[in-house]
Protein backbone atom coordinates (compact mmCIF):
# COMPACT_ATOMS: atom_id res chain seq x y z
CA UNK A 1 0.00 0.00 0.00
CA UNK A 2 1.58 3.73 -0.85
CA UNK A 3 2.63 6.16 2.44
CA UNK A 4 0.17 8.47 1.38
CA UNK A 5 -2.94 9.12 2.91
CA UNK A 6 -6.65 9.69 2.41
CA UNK A 7 -8.98 11.01 4.64
CA UNK A 8 -13.00 10.03 4.66
CA UNK A 9 -16.02 10.06 6.97
CA UNK A 10 -16.41 5.92 8.36
CA UNK A 11 -19.07 4.21 10.30
CA UNK A 12 -17.41 2.03 12.85
CA UNK A 13 -20.24 -0.79 13.26
CA UNK A 14 -23.89 -1.17 12.66
CA UNK A 15 -26.08 2.58 12.76
CA UNK A 16 -23.23 4.29 14.44
CA UNK A 17 -22.35 7.85 13.50
CA UNK A 18 -19.72 8.83 10.98
CA UNK A 19 -16.31 9.83 12.31
CA UNK A 20 -13.18 11.41 10.68
CA UNK A 21 -10.88 8.59 9.45
CA UNK A 22 -7.42 8.29 7.75
CA UNK A 23 -6.35 4.91 5.73
CA UNK A 24 -3.64 4.55 3.06
CA UNK A 25 -4.16 5.64 -0.53
CA UNK A 26 -4.96 2.52 -2.81
CA UNK A 27 -3.12 1.37 -5.04
CA UNK A 28 -4.08 1.62 -8.55
CA UNK A 29 -4.83 -1.29 -11.31
CA UNK A 30 -3.79 -0.73 -14.64
CA UNK A 31 -7.24 0.18 -15.93
CA UNK A 32 -7.91 2.66 -12.37
CA UNK A 33 -8.30 6.42 -12.11
CA UNK A 34 -8.23 7.88 -8.95
CA UNK A 35 -10.83 10.66 -8.35
CA UNK A 36 -10.41 13.95 -5.84
CA UNK A 37 -13.74 14.04 -4.76
CA UNK A 38 -15.79 17.82 -4.88
CA UNK A 39 -19.22 16.50 -4.68
CA UNK A 40 -21.11 13.58 -3.31
CA UNK A 41 -24.55 13.22 -2.72
CA UNK A 42 -26.21 11.13 -0.16
CA UNK A 43 -28.65 8.38 -1.10
CA UNK A 44 -30.82 6.11 1.34
CA UNK A 45 -28.85 3.33 -0.07
CA UNK A 46 -25.86 4.99 2.10
CA UNK A 47 -28.14 4.92 5.25
CA UNK A 48 -29.22 1.12 4.45
CA UNK A 49 -25.11 0.81 4.17
CA UNK A 50 -24.50 2.33 7.66
CA UNK A 51 -26.81 -0.09 8.73
CA UNK A 52 -26.02 -2.85 7.07
CA UNK A 53 -29.61 -3.83 6.22
CA UNK A 54 -27.84 -5.90 2.70
CA UNK A 55 -25.71 -8.05 5.28
CA UNK A 56 -22.58 -7.15 3.30
CA UNK A 57 -21.45 -4.18 4.77
CA UNK A 58 -17.47 -4.13 6.09
CA UNK A 59 -16.31 -1.42 8.87
CA UNK A 60 -14.81 0.42 8.79
CA UNK A 61 -17.56 1.76 6.41
CA UNK A 62 -17.11 4.84 3.90
CA UNK A 63 -20.84 5.26 2.26
CA UNK A 64 -20.86 7.74 -0.65
CA UNK A 65 -21.17 6.72 -4.25
CA UNK A 66 -23.09 9.49 -5.75
CA UNK A 67 -19.72 11.22 -6.71
CA UNK A 68 -18.13 14.48 -8.98
CA UNK A 69 -14.71 14.96 -8.75
CA UNK A 70 -11.56 15.30 -10.96
CA UNK A 71 -9.27 12.62 -12.12
CA UNK A 72 -5.62 13.06 -10.31
CA UNK A 73 -3.89 9.95 -11.21
CA UNK A 74 -4.48 7.35 -13.91
CA UNK A 75 -3.77 3.53 -14.58
CA UNK A 76 -1.10 2.53 -17.08
CA UNK A 77 -3.77 1.20 -19.89
CA UNK A 78 -6.27 4.25 -19.12
CA UNK A 79 -6.78 6.11 -22.11
CA UNK A 80 -10.33 7.26 -22.56
CA UNK A 81 -9.44 9.95 -18.99
CA UNK A 82 -6.90 12.40 -18.03
CA UNK A 83 -5.53 13.92 -15.37
CA UNK A 84 -8.02 17.23 -14.58
CA UNK A 85 -11.06 15.91 -16.55
CA UNK A 86 -14.05 16.26 -14.31
CA UNK A 87 -15.94 12.84 -14.75
CA UNK A 88 -19.20 11.45 -12.43
CA UNK A 89 -19.08 8.05 -10.47
CA UNK A 90 -21.70 6.05 -9.42
CA UNK A 91 -22.57 3.33 -7.19
CA UNK A 92 -20.46 0.64 -9.47
CA UNK A 93 -17.14 1.54 -9.68
CA UNK A 94 -15.84 -1.65 -11.46
CA UNK A 95 -17.20 -5.41 -12.64
CA UNK A 96 -15.50 -8.52 -13.44
CA UNK A 97 -16.06 -7.65 -17.39
CA UNK A 98 -15.84 -11.18 -18.24
CA UNK A 99 -19.26 -13.25 -16.64
CA UNK A 100 -22.14 -13.53 -18.96
CA UNK A 101 -23.43 -10.09 -17.66
CA UNK A 102 -20.65 -8.31 -18.17
CA UNK A 103 -20.00 -9.79 -21.62
CA UNK A 104 -23.53 -8.80 -22.70
CA UNK A 105 -23.06 -5.55 -21.91
CA UNK A 106 -25.22 -5.80 -18.40
CA UNK A 107 -22.46 -4.80 -15.69
CA UNK A 108 -24.94 -3.68 -13.27
CA UNK A 109 -25.86 -7.65 -13.25
CA UNK A 110 -22.28 -8.76 -12.24
CA UNK A 111 -21.93 -11.98 -10.29
CA UNK A 112 -19.41 -10.18 -8.70
CA UNK A 113 -21.53 -7.35 -8.13
CA UNK A 114 -20.76 -6.93 -4.16
CA UNK A 115 -17.19 -6.21 -4.62
CA UNK A 116 -18.49 -3.72 -7.55
CA UNK A 117 -19.57 -0.99 -5.69
CA UNK A 118 -18.09 2.11 -5.70
CA UNK A 119 -18.00 2.40 -1.41
CA UNK A 120 -15.15 -1.12 -2.10
CA UNK A 121 -12.63 0.04 -0.37
CA UNK A 122 -13.76 3.48 0.44
CA UNK A 123 -16.74 5.51 -0.78
CA UNK A 124 -16.70 9.02 -1.69
CA UNK A 125 -17.41 10.70 2.02
CA UNK A 126 -13.43 11.26 1.58
CA UNK A 127 -10.70 12.82 -0.45
CA UNK A 128 -10.84 10.57 -3.63
CA UNK A 129 -12.29 7.12 -4.66
CA UNK A 130 -10.32 4.55 -6.83
CA UNK A 131 -12.64 3.24 -9.47
CA UNK A 132 -12.31 1.62 -13.05
CA UNK A 133 -11.68 3.90 -15.59
CA UNK A 134 -14.84 2.51 -17.75
CA UNK A 135 -16.92 3.75 -14.61
CA UNK A 136 -15.98 7.03 -14.27
CA UNK A 137 -18.13 9.19 -16.98
CA UNK A 138 -16.56 12.55 -18.27
CA UNK A 139 -19.65 15.33 -17.55
CA UNK A 140 -21.06 17.75 -20.10
CA UNK A 141 -19.41 20.85 -19.21
CA UNK A 142 -21.95 23.29 -18.30
CA UNK A 143 -24.19 20.76 -15.83
CA UNK A 144 -23.54 21.58 -12.15
CA UNK A 145 -21.34 19.36 -10.23
CA UNK A 146 -24.08 18.93 -7.85
CA UNK A 147 -26.72 18.32 -10.09
CA UNK A 148 -24.39 15.25 -11.51
CA UNK A 149 -24.07 14.07 -8.47
CA UNK A 150 -27.76 13.03 -7.67
CA UNK A 151 -27.72 11.73 -11.43
CA UNK A 152 -25.04 9.40 -11.11
CA UNK A 153 -27.13 7.17 -9.18
CA UNK A 154 -30.76 8.36 -8.69
CA UNK A 155 -31.27 9.63 -12.09
CA UNK A 156 -29.67 6.33 -13.49
CA UNK A 157 -32.17 4.69 -11.13
CA UNK A 158 -35.25 5.96 -12.76
CA UNK A 159 -34.37 7.00 -15.98
CA UNK A 160 -33.29 3.45 -16.99
CA UNK A 161 -36.45 1.60 -16.75
CA UNK A 162 -38.58 4.24 -17.94
CA UNK A 163 -36.77 4.77 -20.81
CA UNK A 164 -37.15 0.81 -21.58
CA UNK A 165 -40.85 0.82 -21.75
CA UNK A 166 -40.81 4.04 -23.39
CA UNK A 167 -40.84 3.16 -27.11
CA UNK A 168 -44.16 1.92 -27.28
CA UNK A 169 -46.80 4.27 -28.27
CA UNK A 170 -47.78 7.52 -25.16
CA UNK A 171 -48.44 5.47 -22.40
CA UNK A 172 -50.02 6.32 -18.67
CA UNK A 173 -47.60 5.73 -15.85
CA UNK A 174 -48.51 6.53 -12.02
CA UNK A 175 -44.97 7.42 -10.41
CA UNK A 176 -45.30 6.36 -6.46
CA UNK A 177 -43.54 8.66 -4.45
CA UNK A 178 -42.50 12.62 -4.96
CA UNK A 179 -39.51 12.56 -3.09
CA UNK A 180 -35.36 11.77 -3.36
CA UNK A 181 -36.34 9.26 -6.42
CA UNK A 182 -39.93 10.60 -7.70
CA UNK A 183 -38.88 14.16 -8.66
CA UNK A 184 -36.41 12.92 -10.69
CA UNK A 185 -38.38 10.20 -12.40
CA UNK A 186 -41.30 12.62 -12.41
CA UNK A 187 -39.20 14.77 -14.85
CA UNK A 188 -38.05 11.83 -17.07
CA UNK A 189 -41.32 10.76 -17.26
CA UNK A 190 -42.47 14.05 -18.91
CA UNK A 191 -39.34 14.44 -20.89
CA UNK A 192 -39.83 10.98 -22.08
CA UNK A 193 -43.39 11.73 -23.35
CA UNK A 194 -45.65 9.57 -20.83
CA UNK A 195 -49.31 10.87 -19.30
CA UNK A 196 -47.33 10.94 -15.56
CA UNK A 197 -50.02 11.00 -12.34
CA UNK A 198 -47.98 11.34 -9.16
CA UNK A 199 -49.08 9.77 -6.32
CA UNK A 200 -48.21 10.33 -2.99
CA UNK A 201 -48.96 10.21 0.77
CA UNK A 202 -48.20 13.86 1.29
CA UNK A 203 -51.21 16.04 -0.23
CA UNK A 204 -49.00 19.33 0.54
CA UNK A 205 -47.04 17.75 -2.57
CA UNK A 206 -49.05 18.59 -5.50
CA UNK A 207 -48.04 22.22 -6.61
CA UNK A 208 -44.46 21.00 -6.44
CA UNK A 209 -45.43 17.36 -8.30
CA UNK A 210 -47.36 19.28 -10.94
CA UNK A 211 -44.15 21.60 -11.50
CA UNK A 212 -41.64 18.72 -12.02
CA UNK A 213 -43.93 17.41 -14.76
CA UNK A 214 -46.93 15.54 -13.88
CA UNK A 215 -50.06 15.95 -15.47
CA UNK A 216 -51.77 14.18 -12.56
CA UNK A 217 -51.38 14.04 -8.56
CA UNK A 218 -53.20 11.48 -6.69
CA UNK A 219 -53.69 10.77 -2.77
CA UNK A 220 -52.33 7.67 -1.83
CA UNK A 221 -54.16 6.87 1.10
CA UNK A 222 -57.16 8.22 -0.92
CA UNK A 223 -59.21 4.54 -1.31
CA UNK A 224 -62.09 5.81 -3.09
CA UNK A 225 -59.53 7.51 -6.01
CA UNK A 226 -57.62 4.52 -6.10
CA UNK A 227 -61.05 2.32 -6.70
CA UNK A 228 -62.17 5.01 -9.21
CA UNK A 229 -58.72 4.83 -10.88
CA UNK A 230 -59.23 1.03 -11.40
CA UNK A 231 -57.86 -0.36 -15.21
CA UNK A 232 -56.34 3.47 -15.40
CA UNK A 233 -52.34 2.68 -15.69
CA UNK A 234 -49.92 1.09 -18.03
CA UNK A 235 -47.41 1.29 -15.64
CA UNK A 236 -46.91 1.69 -12.04
CA UNK A 237 -43.12 2.95 -10.79
CA UNK A 238 -42.92 2.45 -7.28
CA UNK A 239 -39.89 4.94 -6.09
CA UNK A 240 -41.24 4.94 -2.01
CA UNK A 241 -39.65 2.69 0.19
CA UNK A 242 -42.41 2.66 2.33
CA UNK A 243 -45.46 0.73 3.72
CA UNK A 244 -48.07 0.92 -0.14
CA UNK A 245 -51.35 -0.08 -0.58
CA UNK A 246 -50.80 -3.03 -2.87
CA UNK A 247 -54.31 -4.43 -3.14
CA UNK A 248 -55.79 -1.08 -4.39
CA UNK A 249 -52.51 0.50 -6.61
CA UNK A 250 -52.34 -2.92 -8.61
CA UNK A 251 -55.98 -2.78 -9.75
CA UNK A 252 -54.97 0.78 -10.49
CA UNK A 253 -52.85 -1.13 -13.34
CA UNK A 254 -54.54 -1.98 -16.45
CA UNK A 255 -54.27 -5.82 -17.88
CA UNK A 256 -51.00 -6.65 -18.60
CA UNK A 257 -49.80 -3.82 -16.67
CA UNK A 258 -46.29 -3.56 -15.15
CA UNK A 259 -45.19 -2.70 -11.80
CA UNK A 260 -41.51 -1.68 -11.48
CA UNK A 261 -39.62 -1.16 -8.16
CA UNK A 262 -36.46 0.90 -7.98
CA UNK A 263 -37.42 1.44 -4.13
CA UNK A 264 -37.47 -1.18 -1.35
CA UNK A 265 -41.38 -1.29 0.20
CA UNK A 266 -42.64 -4.62 1.99
CA UNK A 267 -44.26 -6.46 -0.54
CA UNK A 268 -47.60 -7.48 0.14
CA UNK A 269 -49.85 -8.91 -3.07
CA UNK A 270 -52.89 -10.84 -3.50
CA UNK A 271 -51.74 -13.22 -6.61
CA UNK A 272 -55.20 -14.25 -7.62
CA UNK A 273 -55.42 -10.37 -9.19
CA UNK A 274 -51.84 -10.60 -10.71
CA UNK A 275 -52.69 -13.58 -12.41
CA UNK A 276 -55.83 -13.12 -13.63
CA UNK A 277 -54.82 -9.67 -14.28
CA UNK A 278 -51.33 -11.14 -16.29
CA UNK A 279 -49.40 -8.12 -14.49
CA UNK A 280 -45.82 -8.65 -14.02
CA UNK A 281 -43.77 -7.09 -10.78
CA UNK A 282 -40.19 -6.36 -12.03
CA UNK A 283 -37.54 -4.69 -10.12
CA UNK A 284 -34.73 -2.46 -11.84
CA UNK A 285 -30.96 -2.04 -10.65
CA UNK A 286 -29.37 1.34 -11.92
CA UNK A 287 -28.36 0.71 -15.66
CA UNK A 288 -25.93 -0.33 -17.96
CA UNK A 289 -22.72 1.77 -18.60
CA UNK A 290 -24.11 2.37 -22.30
CA UNK A 291 -27.47 3.88 -20.38
CA UNK A 292 -25.07 5.84 -18.05
CA UNK A 293 -23.94 7.78 -20.85
CA UNK A 294 -26.97 8.03 -22.59
CA UNK A 295 -28.72 9.75 -19.49
CA UNK A 296 -26.20 12.29 -19.38
CA UNK A 297 -26.98 13.36 -22.22
CA UNK A 298 -30.63 13.08 -22.11
CA UNK A 299 -30.42 15.10 -19.11
CA UNK A 300 -28.58 17.50 -20.28
CA UNK A 301 -31.05 17.91 -23.39
CA UNK A 302 -34.37 18.00 -21.54
CA UNK A 303 -33.08 20.57 -18.45
CA UNK A 304 -33.55 18.01 -16.02
CA UNK A 305 -32.41 19.27 -12.65
CA UNK A 306 -33.26 17.71 -9.26
CA UNK A 307 -33.78 19.55 -6.42
CA UNK A 308 -30.49 19.82 -4.17
CA UNK A 309 -29.44 20.75 -1.04
CA UNK A 310 -25.81 21.74 -0.61
CA UNK A 311 -23.97 20.75 2.38
CA UNK A 312 -20.38 20.77 3.54
CA UNK A 313 -18.82 17.23 3.91
CA UNK A 314 -18.09 17.91 7.60
CA UNK A 315 -21.57 18.23 8.08
CA UNK A 316 -21.98 14.49 6.75
CA UNK A 317 -23.90 13.42 10.08
CA UNK A 318 -26.53 16.02 9.80
CA UNK A 319 -27.26 15.41 6.24
CA UNK A 320 -28.04 11.93 6.84
CA UNK A 321 -29.76 12.47 10.12
CA UNK A 322 -32.43 14.74 7.13
CA UNK A 323 -32.67 12.00 4.83
CA UNK A 324 -33.57 9.20 7.58
CA UNK A 325 -36.04 11.96 8.69
CA UNK A 326 -37.59 12.55 5.37
CA UNK A 327 -36.69 16.13 5.80
CA UNK A 328 -34.24 16.47 2.48
CA UNK A 329 -35.56 18.25 -0.06
CA UNK A 330 -35.40 16.16 -2.29
CA UNK A 331 -31.62 15.78 -2.26
CA UNK A 332 -28.30 16.47 -0.41
CA UNK A 333 -24.98 17.06 -1.63
CA UNK A 334 -22.17 17.34 0.29
CA UNK A 335 -19.56 19.89 -1.21
CA UNK A 336 -15.97 18.99 -0.32
CA UNK A 337 -14.70 22.16 0.47
CA UNK A 338 -11.18 21.11 1.09
CA UNK A 339 -10.32 18.87 -2.71
CA UNK A 340 -7.39 18.65 -4.03
CA UNK A 341 -6.18 18.15 -7.97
Amino acid sequence: MSSKKESGYATKGVGQPLEPFTYATPKLGVHDVRVSVTHCGVCHTDIHAIDNYYGITAYPFIPGHEIVGHVSAIGQEVSDLKIGDRVGVGWQGRSCMKCEWCLQGEEQLCIDIVQSGTWVPYGGFSSSVVVDSRFAYPLPESMPSEVAAVLMCAGITVYSPLRSYANRERQKVGIIGVGGLGHIALQFACALDYEVTAISSSPEKERQALAFGADHFMVSSDEAILQESEFSFDLLFCTASNKINWRLLLNTLKKNGSFILVGFPDVEFNSTDLVAHQLSITGSFIGNRATMREMLSFAQEHDIIPKVELMSMSEVNEAILKVKENKARYRIVLVNNSARM
